[in-house]
């Protein structure tokens, strides 16, 4: 590995930055192994199915000049073609995933997206780079340590996180706009812990408890105390009614976040039930009511043997707010869908998962 030079973070660049000797990653210079493979602008269609989609037939099919990648941690297709052709290929997919029995889900166009391809890179310059800002970026991320570990506790999990991280500011990063790749990549970081959050439990419920802390924050650093409800409803310009609404909605996230039982092998634990010989109808009304609730549990739980990165191997968080929402919580699909800012037919998708996890584990309870 070629050395680089040495760094204590992520560098900003300040003006004396030009006597700095330039990094150097497998031979070339930084800035000149961008400029080789310089990033280019294509239509984007981002798309879900509800079933897994048979993606060596669908890339045989594909026009020419058309790629697709796949995001098995969030279940998201993406798929690149020339400019201009952003609406044609969205029909293009919508029709041929429909003579395949698959459903599109959140299908949507993007027309010029700006990306480059890290595998496009000298592999040797990718390397080092990925090796060069890998611990810097993990360092950068101390000052989101409570956020990245709600949402990514074991430590192997969060290194391939930051890798990917990486690749996905190589695959962003341009090089026109005069600000080095790591000062884009500090701030991406700060972006994409956020989105860690948004992805887990909707857009709407996450952004709603970054502006509630943010305010809490401000308002403590200017009077040296949290606020009262009107306060804090008059400082973020909103009634008291909704500053409930939201604060029932931050509640919701992270009683979510709170069930240690998805993440802790909800299987091994044992739920003790009385002799229905000697035991009244309402305990054993509240032991069925215990049994329903972990069998729910378990089915949203990751699965132990699905491989890393796979959606199966991941909590079912969104598919058990789905159910027990709508099932105890006394709402619809469209008030859980407005609460956590996702569409009803994303979540119909979680659910089904659910679905068919929690068939076999009632049918063994019943047994």
């Amino acid at each position: 590995m070629t050395s680089a030079a040495p760094s204590s973070s992520l560098p900003d660049q300040p003006a004396e930055a030009g006597t700095r000797a330039p990094l150097v990653f497998g031979g070339v210079p930084e800035a000149e192994g961008f400029a080789r493979v310089p990033i280019t602008a294509r239509d984007r269609v981002h798309f879900r199915v509800d079933r897994d989609l048979p993606l060596a037939e669908f890339r045989a099919d594909l026009p020419d000049g058309v790629t697709v990648s796949h995001d098995e941690g969030e279940g998201l297709y993406r798929v690149d073609g020339p400019c201009g052709q952003g609406q044609v290929l969205a029909d293009w997919i919508r029709a041929w995933c429909a003579g395949h029995d698959c459903t599109t889900v959140g299908l949507r166009a993007e027309a010029g997206v700006r990306r480059r391809a890290p595998r496009d890179l000298p592999p040797a310059f990718l390397d080092d780079l990925c090796r060069h800002y890998h611990p810097l970026s993990l360092k950068r991320l101390q000052r989101n340590a409570s956020t990245v570990r709600l949402h990514v506790p074991d430590p192997d999990d969060l290194h391939q996180q930051v890798a990917e991280w990486i690749l996905k500011a190589v695959g962003q990063y341009d090089e026109t706009k005069g600000v080095p790749f790591g000062a884009f990549l500090a701030t991406q970081l700060s972006k994409w812990v956020h989105d860690l959050g948004r992805n887990a439990h909707g857009r709407t419920a996450a952004d709603t408890e970054n502006r509630q802390q943010k305010a809490i924050a401000a308002f403590q650093a200017e009077h040296q105390r949290r606020p009262t409800e009107r306060e804090l409803a008059a400082y973020m310009g909103q009634s008291v009614a909704t500053l409930r609404r939201n604060s029932q909605t931050v509640a919701t996230l992270n009683g979510l976040r709170n069930l240690q039982s998805l993440d802790g092998g909800p299987d091994a634990t044992e739920v003790l039930l009385p002799d229905s010989h000697e035991a009244p109808d309402q305990i054993m009304d509240e032991a069925d009511q215990t049994l329903l609730s972990h069998a729910l549990t378990a089915a949203c739980a990751s699965d132990p043997t699905a491989a890393r990165g796979q959606r199966a191997a991941q909590p079912n968080v969104l598919g058990w707010a789905t159910w027990y929402l709508t099932t105890w919580g006394g709402q619809t699909k469209t008030q859980v869908s407005a609460d956590l800012g996702t569409s009803v037919r994303n979540m119909n998708v979680h659910a089904d998962r659910v679905e068919r996890a929690l068939k076999d584990r009632l049918a063994e309870l019943s047994e």
